[in-house]
């Protein structure tokens, strides 16, 4: 009853006495246009080269290049959806796109994000069978039954956000500017609390600790095994996997934790009491800077991808190599008052650039024996996706 009334007393104070809620407009309308231009950008170009080297090997189609797949396929889609969001920030938070566009901008927005918590969700579980219960659940991770997890994971996300299609996501403030899908416009929804608290629960709630466990449960098998093999290779690859495991973890808890914490702290808070406008101020300038914290998860996934695969470093690698090769080519072409000395020393130049990167990618296939562990080899590839 009380979480009922008090969207509406939240609403007349938002709508009419609350005017500090956009106080902060003009260092946000500079700094975060400018934050999320660099994430995508970074986000883009990362990703999509993931993309392309997970595309190489679909031939060898396997439970951890799908979710790697459909995991990345969601990192673009939320990348290609900043634009619009971009040029609402630097307008200073006015919407001038109408109510059509902001309701599928956020609907992509909120999607994409989600379908990222739960492939991420999925990998981890993903992991945990192959490392610690390869026998009893391998019939999870057989690629027929994947891809129905996949399809299930999108239904899923769809339908938990499909009801933001029907709620109004603009509103024309006192200042005369309109916002998209703030959470003040989101005040007129009746238990708006308990319906918040409930997604948090499933959205991150219920991942994270998922997440957590099954990479806790494959740090302490992984360690065993770099002891019992400590002066061997497997020491090193199973010290590696560690590093990553815990990196992934980190970077997740890190960039996921504010925004949800945020929202569920002040929902509890509307349950048991009515927050003033100061309080709603507060709350929504910690939700602009959590939320470019959460997307700066999708711009960090290519980091983690370069130190954790080994087929990502080589095609990064190949490309620095092409670049090299073209720019020393091109540095020759253009230069017509150059000596014959100037190009054999440029041609030496490239011949010795492209022998240190055929050295470096030598050096990377030599990394995996043939005879590594399957399972660290497993968790080694598997590092691809988050």
């Amino acid at each position: 009853m009380g979480s009922a009334s008090a969207p509406a007393s939240m609403a007349v104070l938002t709508n009419s006495t609350c005017d500090t809620l956009y106080d902060h407009r003009k260092y946000a309308r500079v700094l975060i246009p400018i934050f999320y231009c660099v994430v995508f950008i970074v986000g883009l170009l990362g990703n999509t080269l993931a993309l392309h080297v997970i595309q190489i090997n679909l031939k060898k189609m396997n439970s951890t290049t799908l979710y790697s797949l459909n995991l990345v396929i969601s990192d673009i889609l939320f990348t290609l959806s900043l634009p619009l969001r971009i040029v609402y920030y630097a307008q200073g938070f006015h919407w001038s796109l109408g109510e059509a566009l902001c309701k599928i901008s956020g609907f992509l927005f909120y999607i994409n994000t989600y379908a990222g918590v739960n492939f991420m969700t999925c990998l981890s579980v993903d992991r945990f069978i192959a490392v610690v219960l390869p026998l009893r659940f391998a019939k999870f991770r057989k690629v027929r039954k994947v891809r129905y997890i996949c399809v299930g994971v999108w239904m899923l996300v769809l339908v938990q956000t499909l009801p933001l299609l029907g709620m109004e996501m603009t509103n024309r403030e006192p200042q005369n500017f309109t916002t998209c899908m703030e959470y003040p416009n989101f005040e007129k929804v009746d238990n708006i609390a308990t319906i918040l608290i409930g997604a948090v629960f499933l959205g991150f709630f219920i991942p994270v600790v998922t997440i957590l466990v099954c990479y806790s449960f494959l740090i302490s098998k992984l360690h065993l095994a770099a002891k019992n093999n400590h002066l061997t290779d497997k020491y090193g690859r199973s010290r590696k996997a560690i590093g990553v495991i815990c990196c992934v973890s980190v970077v997740f808890v890190i960039c996921y934790s504010p925004y949800h914490i945020d929202i569920f702290q002040y929902m509890i808070r509307k349950l048991v009491s009515n927050p003033d406008c100061a309080d709603l101020t507060a709350f929504q300038v910690s939700l602009h800077i959590t939320v470019c914290l959460m997307n700066l998860n999708s711009c960090l996934d290519p980091f983690i991808y370069f130190f954790a695969c080994k087929g990502y470093k080589r095609k990064l690698l190949k490309l620095m190599k092409r670049h090299v090769s073209v720019s020393f080519s091109s540095a020759v072409r253009t230069s017509p008052e150059g000596s014959s000395k100037d190009f054999i020393d440029g041609h030496k130049m490239q011949h010795n650039s492209e022998r240190l990167m055929e050295w470096k990618l030598h050096e990377q296939d030599q990394s995996t024996e043939p005879g590594q562990s399957e399972r660290t080899y497993r968790i080694s590839l598997s590092m691809n996706s988050t």
